[in-house]
Formats: C-alpha cells, sequence, structure tokens
C-alpha cells in the first residue's frame, strides 16, 4: 500500500517532495521496531538492523525506479555536463530522501529514549570517533552519562574518517552494481548513525536537535553526496551491462559516465573528510 502512495516520476519532478516520504518512512521504520520488537528478548538485540531493513523495503520501489530512469538517459550523454544535467533531479530528490531520514531517526530516537532502537549504529559511531575507547563510548550513550572519551584528533582522525568513507564508498558501488536499489540499505544505515551521533551530541535534549543536526550535517551532507554518485554509478553500470552487453557502444558511453560519477564522488569524500576533522571542530566542540 505505501508504494502507492508515491509516484517516482512525479517525485523526480519536484524533488523537495522527498523530504516528507523519507520522514514518513524513517517514522514508520523506527516506530514499528519499538512496537513490535521491542519486549522480543532475542530481536531486540538487532533493532538497529530491523529499522533500517524497514526503511530499505519502504523505499526499494522509488530507487528501483530511479537506477532504471537514470541508466536508460545515461546511453545517450556525453560530457560532465550533460551528465549533471541528466542526473540532478534524481541527485536532489535522494538528498531530500535522506534528509527526510536523517530528520525522523533523530526526532523519534530523542523522543523515545530507547538505546537498543539504534544499538548497532552507536557502536559504529564510537569505532569511528572514538577507536581508543569504544566500550566507555557505548557506555555513555547507553547510560545517559556522558564525559570525556579522548577521541582521535587530526591526521590520524582524517585518515580513519577517510578510510571509512571509502569503505562505505565500495560497498554503495557494489551494492548498487549487483541490485540496482541496493545502495538504499547504505544510505539509510548511514542516516541511522548519524542519528546517533545527533542524540550523543544533543545529549537526548529535544530543544537541541537543530543544533544538532547542523553539527552533523555541514560534513555529512558532502560525505552522502559522494554515497548517492556512487549509488547512481554502480546502478547504471549494472543495468547498463545487462541491458546492451560490454561491447555496446550505449554500454561504453553509461562506463564513461560512470567513472566520471565515481572520481566525484572520491573528491568529494576527501574534502567531506578535512572538513570533518578542520572544518567543523571550529564551529562545534
Amino acid at each position: 500500500m505505501l508504494e502507492s502512495l508515491i509516484n517516482p516520476k512525479r517525485a523526480e519532478k519536484g524533488p523537495w517532495k522527498m523530504f516528507f516520504i523519507g520522514l514518513l518512512y524513517a517514522s514508520l521504520s523506527l516506530l514499528l521496531v519499538k512496537l513490535f520488537f521491542a519486549n522480543d528478548h532475542v530481536l531486540i538485540k538487532y533493532s538497529g538492523l530491523l529499522v533500517v531493513t524497514f526503511c530499505v523495503m519502504f523505499s526499494l520501489p522509488f530507487m528501483y525506479y530511479i537506477i532504471k530512469q537514470e541508466e536508460e538517459e545515461d546511453e545517450i550523454v556525453e560530457g560532465i555536463r550533460r551528465i549533471w544535467s541528466v542526473h540532478k533531479d534524481a541527485f536532489f530528490a535522494l538528498i531530500w530522501l535522506f534528509l527526510g531520514f536523517v530528520v525522523a531517526f533523530s526526532f523519534w530516537s530523542l523522543v523515545l529514549h530507547d538505546s537498543n532502537l539504534l544499538n548497532a549504529q552507536i557502536e559504529t559511531y564510537c569505532s569511528i570517533n572514538f577507536p581508543n575507547s569504544i566500550t566507555d563510548c557505548v557506555a555513555q550513550y547507553t547510560t545517559g552519562t556522558f564525559g570525556p572519551t579522548g577521541h582521535v584528533t587530526g591526521i590520524p582522525r582524517f585518515l580513519s574518517i577517510l578510510e571509512n568513507n571509502l569503505y562505505v564508498l565500495i560497498f554503495t558501488i557494489f551494492f548498487s552494481l549487483i541490485f540496482g536499489a541496493g545502495a538504499i540499505f547504505i544510505l539509510a544505515w548511514n542516516a541511522t548513525v548519524i542519528a546517533s551521533a545527533v542524540g550523543v551530541f544533543t545529549k537526548f535534549d529535544l530543544s537541541q536537535i537543530p543544533l544538532g543536526l547542523l553539527r552533523y550535517m555541514i560534513h555529512g551532507l558532502p560525505e552522502i553526496a559522494a554515497y548517492f554518485l556512487a549509488a547512481l554509478a554502480g546502478g547504471i553500470l549494472g543495468t547498463g551491462f545487462i541491458r546492451n552487453g560490454v561491447n555496446n557502444k550505449r554500454f561504453l558511453h553509461v562506463l564513461e559516465n560512470a567513472i566520471v560519477l565515481l572520481f566525484v564522488a572520491v573528491i568529494i569524500l576527501i574534502i567531506a573528510g578535512f572538513m570533518e576533522v578542520y572544518l567543523t571542530p571550529l564551529f562545534f566542540s
């Protein structure tokens, strides 16, 4: 029923509408897990993954349409300007969808104040930002006591963040290459990780959500933009291969365009890493 609420073709013409779809899908995902699995002693341990799974299921019809549509247009497009003109509507639709995810996950995680709902995500956050004290970091989030944890700074932190982001980028490419719409799993996962980080930063204070979102969107938006470019590149490449085969001239166009998208994505990730380590701390402690 939910997939019939949105016409993907209409959404691409008005990308901002996807923000409200993201709000709906993320809210339903979190609330369904809270409602049906909170008292299950086994499944509650995996609630972070269940939240992402529900979000992915809701989003798959839209992602499938986007990837299919973009590949068809890519077969006849050459030049970086033309590539952008063809993909920009899909790109912004995905950005708005992601923002809807982040806002909804952040809001409900603070309102419900249940550390089990995004348990896997907070461990991921701690492993990236506090690799020397992961256990203490997770314990602080669970109990709500926030003390110093001594996270890594400077070049080591930049290299750690860049390594993680490139790892996510590679997974995004493979997910979208094997199953075009499958990249939505990586994107929904990152939305929940950011929501967990917002919860830590705001110390569960609902009134601080705008500040928390700003804190992580400064570098988070460029990062997720890179992942979206990778998702589009992998998706159109996989679809182009199936439709045209390796030796077809149209597939070569698709391959060239996919390489351009991936190159731009890597450059954006490097810039985002510098922003996270050296720019964001100038405004937020």
